[in-house]
């Protein structure tokens, strides 16, 4: 039933499509959702990791608001997808946890900083196919088996692209150099 009083519709407006604010409401998330204690534990714990080759992870607001709003969330992608299935995903930096110099790496190249957002995950629900990330302006990346793919302008167009479906970009040496 679509509300016919403005005050009813402005109560149903969000800045997600349906399926994605669908998705992120069965995850737990709500307009306003912000858990700065957990995500500053992650800044913690990302910040204290040092790599056995001396990297460490670049930790930045960008990621912190990410994580404040999205953390912890468990994000079922429903449907068959636009372009692609959707995915399900779990936003947890700590999936990235031992991805430094990895993150570093691809960072360079994108002239950027790179922080785990969290992981896409298998069909098993439990193992992580591809590795989130989010850089200084807030833009997402995936980095899987397959290779490097840019998820979108904002961590809200990266929720987008995934649960809805659609195909992200690849990553080559010229769209990154």
């Amino acid at each position: 039933m679509v509300p016919t009083d403005p005050r009813d519709l402005a109560a149903h407006h969000t800045r997600f499509p349906v399926e994605v604010d669908s998705a992120l409401r069965a995850a737990g998330w709500a307009p306003g959702r912000w858990d700065i204690r957990q995500a500053e534990s992650w800044a913690d714990a990302l910040r204290a990791h040092v790599s056995p080759g001396g990297h460490v992870h670049a930790v930045f607001p960008a990621a912190v608001e990410a994580w404040a709003e999205f953390g912890g969330l468990r994000i079922v992608g429903d449907g068959p997808g636009r372009q692609l299935g959707p995915a399900d995903l779990h936003v947890d930096p700590i999936h990235g946890l031992h991805l430094t110099r990895t993150l570093a790496d691809l960072g360079r190249a994108l002239q950027t900083e790179l922080c785990p957002l969290g992981a896409e995950l298998a069909p098993d629900g439990t193992t992580a196919q591809a590795v989130l990330a989010v850089d200084a302006d807030g833009r997402g990346y995936a980095l899987d088996h397959t290779g490097d793919w840019f998820l979108g302008r904002s961590v809200d167009e990266t929720l987008v692209t995934l649960v809805t479906g659609l195909e992200p970009r690849r990553l080559t040496a010229e769209a990154a150099g």
